[in-house]
């Protein structure tokens, strides 16, 4: 099924001319009414009339977070604010927040973008929605409320949290399709097994979209498993709309990056220069039809690569691999670079293992994984536990390359999240 089957399946030259003469539109945008692009512009040595080709795009100056920091609140505005219609903020843990401000139009192209990633999934009007994501600030609630009711599905905004109010809706009102952090998902099949109902019996659920957080293949597979559905990884961040920049088809075989929307580049995090396609590199995004707030070449830090090849579904648009972390997400363990992801892979790949952990660093490059058991484990004796830590040591020093110190857990008695997950401890930091 297609959304917008003429935009979705656009040839490669009709594709990058559509991006040409939006991207020139977006550069004249912000040469004329953004002080702070039209300032970098002229350190850059380059004129709206210099971009003449989409490759010209690297002559264009790089944004930053710090950028969006320091111009808070209105210093990237396009527009006066009678024509700005809603704000959205990042959390602001570390200093200012980012403001992300949408005229009319900008909060009708992202409901628009939810909708074709939908249908894309096989969503209809028929189905029932139940949002679990945090409304307010946080783009991800509204922007996937408004696009579920642009297809015209009835929306539960149930919001995160109130676990046993989420179990209610979903069974008295036949939820076929949920979105929800991964982390909370997991959560969700605990209560489930911890009150002895099987979702699969009890449920209509046929599809869970999952972000907000980094996910394995693994969590996947296992999501998948206990509620016995279909689960979608999504990337969306909030400077460039939210949720809804790439999603994945019924093929699941990478992200559908909407590029009449987004140019995307894949470039070296150290050098900035482009990397060749299938080559994983930070990804560079610049928005192509925002009004009220257009951001040029965004440094996003997610670490990614270009899906090489056609995508069995008939969407032209590129594809990009889940996302394998952060810049910086990137923690160092005597002199060993480690990615989250890369032990949530291994442990989520071990039966006996649980879905809840976390990652401890202490003092003198300690670390330390903190794993609960499978509730249905079959683990009873000391042997058998030291069997499972000695398996969990192995494969994840095969992996990350250091030898970690495991602690096993009873089942429900690690710190859980009805949000993101906060799944690494740093105490080094402290």
């Amino acid at each position: 099924m297609f959304w917008e089957r003429d935009i979705e399946t656009l040839g490669p030259k009709a594709l990058a001319a559509l991006q040409m003469k939006r991207l020139a539109q977006t550069v004249g945008l912000v040469w004329k009414d953004v002080p702070f692009y039209r300032e970098r512009f002229k350190k850059q040595g380059v004129k709206p009339g210099d971009i003449k080709s989409l490759d010209d795009v690297r002559r264009l100056p790089f944004t930053y977070i710090d950028d969006l920091r320091q111009s808070y609140p209105y210093g990237l505005l396009a527009t006066g604010t009678s024509n700005i219609v809603r704000l959205h903020t990042s959390s602001g843990t570390t200093g200012k927040p980012k403001a992300i401000f949408f005229t009319r139009k900008d909060v009708d192209t992202a409901a628009n973008l939810i909708a074709r990633c939908l249908v894309m999934t096989g969503m209809t009007k028929r189905d029932v929605f139940q949002n679990m994501m945090s409304y307010g600030l946080f783009t991800g609630g509204l922007v996937m409320h408004y696009g579920a009711e642009r297809l015209g599905a009835l929306v539960i905004p149930a919001a995160a949290g109130n676990t046993e109010r989420q179990m209610m809706l979903m069974e008295d009102f036949g939820t076929t399709s949920i979105h929800i952090t991964p982390s909370y998902c997991l959560y969700l099949a605990d209560v489930f097994d911890k009150k002895g109902v099987n979702p699969k019996k009890v449920l209509k659920l046929k599809r869970a979209y999952v972000g907000a957080e980094p996910h394995s293949e693994e969590t996947r597979r296992k999501i998948e498993e206990v509620f016995g559905i279909d689960v979608f990884n999504s990337y969306g961040l909030c400077e460039m709309n939210g949720p809804g920049v790439a999603f994945e088809c019924q093929r699941k075989d990478g992200m559908h990056l909407w590029e009449d929307n987004f140019i995307l580049e894949i470039v070296n995090p150290e050098t900035g220069e482009p990397v060749p396609d299938g080559e994983t590199g930070e990804l560079v995004l610049t928005t192509l039809c925002r009004k009220g707030m257009p951001v040029l070449r965004y440094r996003t830090r997610d670490l990614t690569r270009i899906v090489p090849g056609k995508c069995r579904c008939g969407r032209t648009h590129r594809r990009i691999a889940r996302m394998i972390g952060r810049v910086d997400d990137m923690f160092v363990v005597r002199g060993v670079n480690i990615f989250p992801q890369q032990i949530e892979r291994v442990l989520m790949s071990i039966k006996g293992v649980g879905r809840n952990y976390v990652i401890e660093l202490a003092a003198y490059d300690k670390l330390t994984i903190r794993v609960e058991l499978a509730s249905a484990a079959g683990v009873s004796s000391v042997q058998d536990l030291a069997l499972l830590k000695g398996e969990i040591e192995g494969k994840l020093r095969d992996e990350i390359l250091v030898r970690p110190g495991i602690e096993l857990s009873e089942p429900g008695t690690l710190p859980v999240s009805e949000g993101k997950a906060r799944r690494v401890i740093d105490v080094r930091k402290l």
